[in-house]
């Protein structure tokens, strides 16, 4: 059954998705990647229309959760404002894109979210402790009406219109373990934490090597990455997919996408892309105001949409 746009001067008849914030106040403590510290991360419920918001306790900086706001994508996505940055925030957005989750405060006592074990399967436990409240407002949502699309050389990244949300991935790597691998995603949470949320970060052992000698990926270790020397994987218990690089690549782009503020209706498709080529892809969106539009979603209880984030 198709969705319905809720018009102006309309008669609510049909069910509305509403805006989500946690429960309650849940906390943990994990590794930053790079510095190797031990980070504390406290998710606590905001008030409707707040949107996604990080504070830094040690520095006493708010960092709302917009794409103006990211500083640095070169080796994940980093938000800043005021001298004080936070690294690696795309594994935990992920989960909070899954979740539904429109409102939350994310408070951090460093410059980096945890590691945890390089998925987004810890930050999906965390918000199942914290428990999900829906709030008395109707769920925004960013429905693409026609594609944007950016590239450098073959990689490119891209949104399209459509009736469902889809995630479409492919990469290939010059290495025998990885090569071609591609990977449909059709949006739904239960999907999600089946079929996405375990994959792991990945790197080569000899960039491993070469970040530590620039006194960074202090924190890494087989524990949270997947990583792999020239021929194979080094890791003990091996792959948890066999296409599980290309499935953490969809975690990656939905923690990215996430810095849009609301849930796509449309199609990301993507070869090869990369934190840097999703920054470029949110910003070329936002700057044509006849590719998308911002709307509150009213729908039929039958309609995938809105089972999607049950």
């Amino acid at each position: 059954m198709p969705f319905l746009l809720l018009k102006e001067g309309m008669e609510v008849r049909d069910i509305m998705i509403k805006q989500r914030t946690v429960a309650r106040p849940v906390e943990s403590v994990g590794i930053g990647l790079h510095k190797g510290r031990p980070v504390r991360l406290r998710l606590e419920p905001m008030e409707t229309g707040s949107g996604i918001v990080f504070y830094r306790k040690d520095t006493g900086v708010t960092i709302p959760l917009r794409p103006e706001n990211v500083v640095d994508t070169q080796m994940a996505t980093v938000i800043g404002k005021d001298g004080s940055n936070i690294s690696t925030i795309e594994h935990f957005l992920s989960a909070v894109y899954a979740y539904g989750i429109d409102n939350l405060r994310v408070v951090l006592d460093d410059a980096e979210m945890p590691i945890m074990d390089g998925s987004a399967a810890s930050f999906c436990m965390m918000l199942d402790e914290a428990g999900i409240q829906e709030q008395n407002a109707g769920k925004e949502i960013l429905r693409i009406k026609k594609e944007i699309k950016v590239s450098s050389a073959e990689r490119y990244v891209s949104l399209k219109p459509s009736e469902t949300a889809v995630f479409d991935f492919s990469i290939s790597f010059d290495h025998p373990v990885i090569s071609h691998q591609h990977f449909r995603f059709n949006f739904s949470k239960q999907e999600f934490i089946r079929e996405i949320s375990r994959a792991r970060t990945f790197g080569f052992l000899k960039e491993v090597q070469y970040l530590r000698s620039k006194n960074l990926a202090l924190g890494g270790s087989l524990e949270n990455a997947i990583v792999l020397d020239d021929t194979k994987v080094l890791n003990p218990e091996g792959l948890r997919f066999e296409d599980e690089f290309v499935r953490h690549k969809i975690l990656d782009a939905m923690g990215d996408m996430k810095i849009l503020g609301s849930p796509i209706l449309g199609t990301y498709e993507a070869f090869a892309g990369s934190h840097s080529l999703n920054h470029e892809l949110t910003m070329a969106l936002l700057a044509d105001s006849d590719a998308y539009e911002r709307v509150t979603l009213q729908v039929r209880e039958s309609s995938e949409f809105a089972r999607s984030f049950a």
